[in-house]
């Protein structure tokens, strides 16, 4: 089955749907980010599927098709002092909200990525899907505008953090930005929460940027 079939397939019975991603669970700095897209049903966007499968430069031009196709697009962002406060499951969650409660278009169905641990605290109904940026067009969608949004922030923290290398590791747990960290200290985009900085964070000096 495609990503346009198994969309289809959902739409026999649900005529607006929501394909909802998020991206940045796993990085030790920056925001996690997600993304609510509606795209009209039937209609196909050639080569949009997992973000991760997805060159750089193909990606920007995939996301500015989704935008011309789509009904709408709306993103969330969680900063990193959010995610220590409420755990990075409930910040991604939150992320997911901020994005569906800025639509203007009433959805009749959130289609979820992951497992029923990404369900939100709405009364919209939802349903989650496994693997949903491999399986579903919406969700992939989603994913592709979370991504390149937040890799976009992270190209821009990296000009007010240098050395860390945000350009390319996004804010992941690379050797060479736990170096950083280790040389030049930990940012306020840095999450306290994530080993190797809780209950640690005495162990580093504080850097505030340029």
């Amino acid at each position: 089955m495609t990503l346009l079939e198994y969309d289809n397939k959902i739409h026999e019975d649900y005529e607006i749907i929501v394909g909802l991603d998020e991206v940045g669970r796993g990085p030790l700095a920056g925001p996690v980010v997600a993304a609510a897209v509606i795209l009209p049903k039937g209609v196909n966007i050639e080569g949009v599927t997992d973000s991760k499968k997805i060159a750089k430069k193909k990606h920007r031009e995939l996301v500015d098709k989704i935008f011309e196709t789509a009904i709408e697009v709306r993103v969330g962002v969680v900063d990193s002092g959010r995610i220590d406060q409420i755990n990075i499951l409930e910040a991604d969650k939150e992320a997911m909200l901020i994005a569906v409660n800025q639509l203007q278009t009433k959805p009749d169905l959130l289609l979820i990525d992951g497992d029923d641990k990404q369900l939100l605290y709405t009364e919209i109904e939802q349903k989650t899907q496994v693997k949903g940026d491999s399986t579903s067009l919406s969700i992939a969608a989603a994913s592709l505008v979370a991504k390149l949004v937040r890799d976009t922030m992270m190209d821009e923290y990296s000009k007010i953090y240098p050395g860390y290398g945000f350009e390319t590791n996004s804010g992941y747990g690379t050797p060479k930005h736990i170096k950083a960290i280790e040389e030049l200290g930990i940012t306020p985009i840095h999450r306290l929460s994530f080993k190797p900085l809780k209950n640690n964070e005495d162990k580093y000096k504080w850097n505030y940027g340029m």
